[in-house]
């Protein structure tokens, strides 16, 4: 049996040279009992290769039961795969035999496999190796001759890495990777996909045909297809059971694809990959600020004590930190010896003001908001408004400035 003869009989449409590629393997392997690890995106359609693989094996006459690792609690995920004996838990009324058991000479198909509990999956490995297994509360060796085929939506070699997957098992069950390629590595695909799914619609629903105008066409191959096939098949139904002009244009496609644009900001600092910085970093940023400019005020505030009140060589050696910490200081020369003079909307400073004695607690605001706006215009102004530097300058993502400055309406 050819690709196209495999395309015709479980109902797959493309071209891709991807798909095709991943059809070839499944073809090559099916006639062996080799266990098979089937990678790709959620709704990608990998479920239809492990049945490719069954029908076209020798087993094709036994059973072949799938298994949503994922959708099974914890803790009966034991009981439902190997069974378990009367009694050996709460609600164990009666023996109940496991998938192992009951699929003996066919295939199991575990979808999700990822989601497996760690005591599980060495359960599992003991399988792959030998066949034997155990039923839960049962210390009688069971014999089963099964096919595994595997699947998951995430990097298993990253689980293995991180602790979450068992090395062993991982190498046991991916014997022979088969990798199903998204919808968005197949934009050849999509429009013969849509016109298939639409043309089954139309006759479901006895409603009139539907056609694409050429933009429309565009945007459908243009599109990232973030719930592959599945995605498609759902906005191709909502197209043909809404949609009253049955000649769809780029324009009414819009209300059924989600907008991607607002996603579409930059996630990096310098080219890294980092994670995006939160809220809490920036307050930290703000804060250790505060805490520097509180212990820099200490230090001015001691020296002009320590000088009775004569600031002139103070403002002289801090001019550029002073204009830092406060926007209404002015330095302004008198005669050869520059003077602090504070501006104040109420009240004004007589010339004999004693600053070691009779100096006025002027209280400074400490609201992080405020903080954090004025370290922001300052970032931004520094800079002459160009927010990747300013966002750099601050220690955050131009994303986060984005966000602040749209919050904060600066």
């Amino acid at each position: 049996m050819d690709i196209q003869d495999i395309k015709n009989r479980f109902g797959i449409i493309g071209n891709s040279p991807l798909l095709n590629r991943a059809i070839d393997i499944a073809r090559q392997v099916a006639p062996t009992d080799m266990s098979v690890l089937i990678t790709g995106e959620s709704g990608s359609g990998k479920e239809v290769f492990s049945h490719i693989i069954h029908q076209m094996s020798t087993r094709k006459h036994g059973a072949f039961i799938a298994v949503n690792c994922g959708a099974i609690p914890e803790g009966t995920i034991d009981s439902e795969l190997f069974g378990h004996e009367k009694g050996s838990f709460t609600g164990a009324h009666e023996a109940r035999k496991g998938y192992f058991e009951v699929a003996n000479g066919g295939t199991i198909f575990l979808d999700e496999v990822a989601e497996l509990p760690l005591g599980t999956q060495a359960r599992l490995l003991r399988v792959l190796e030998s066949g034997e297994y155990l039923r839960v509360g049962s210390s009688k060796v069971q014999k089963t001759d099964v096919r595994i085929i595997a699947a998951t939506n995430v990097d298993v070699y990253n689980q293995v890495k991180s602790g979450k997957f068992r090395e062993d098992l991982y190498y046991r069950l991916n014997t022979v990777p088969l990798r199903i390629p998204a919808l968005h590595e197949r934009k050849e695909d999509v429009y013969l996909l849509f016109r298939k799914f639409a043309a089954d619609f139309s006759d479901k629903y006895r409603s009139p045909g539907i056609q694409l105008e050429p933009d429309a066409i565009q945007m459908l191959s243009n599109y990232s297809w973030p719930g592959n096939v599945r995605q498609l098949k759902n906005i191709a139904e909502q197209i043909c059971v809404l949609e009253k002009d049955r000649n769809v244009t780029a324009q009414a496609l819009l209300k059924y694809i989600p907008n991607e644009q607002a996603n579409n900001l930059p996630m990096a600092i310098n080219g890294n990959s980092k994670e995006d910085f939160s809220e809490r970093d920036i307050l930290y940023k703000v804060l250790f600020d505060m805490k520097k400019d509180m212990v820099e005020l200490k230090k001015l505030v001691a020296e002009i004590i320590q000088n009775g009140g004569n600031t002139a060589h103070i403002v002289a050696d801090n001019p550029q930190y002073i204009n830092q910490l406060y926007q209404d200081v002015d330095l302004q020369p008198l005669n050869s010896e520059p003077t602090l003079t504070i501006k104040h909307p109420t009240t004004s400073i007589p010339s004999d003001f004693n600053y070691a004695h009779d100096a006025e607690e002027v209280e400074e605001s400490l609201s992080l908001v405020d903080k954090e706006s004025d370290l922001i215009k300052k970032a931004l102004k520094k800079h002459k408004g160009k927010r990747k530097f300013a966002a750099q300058e601050l220690g955050i993502s131009e994303r986060t400035l984005y966000r602040k400055i749209k919050e904060l309406n600066l």
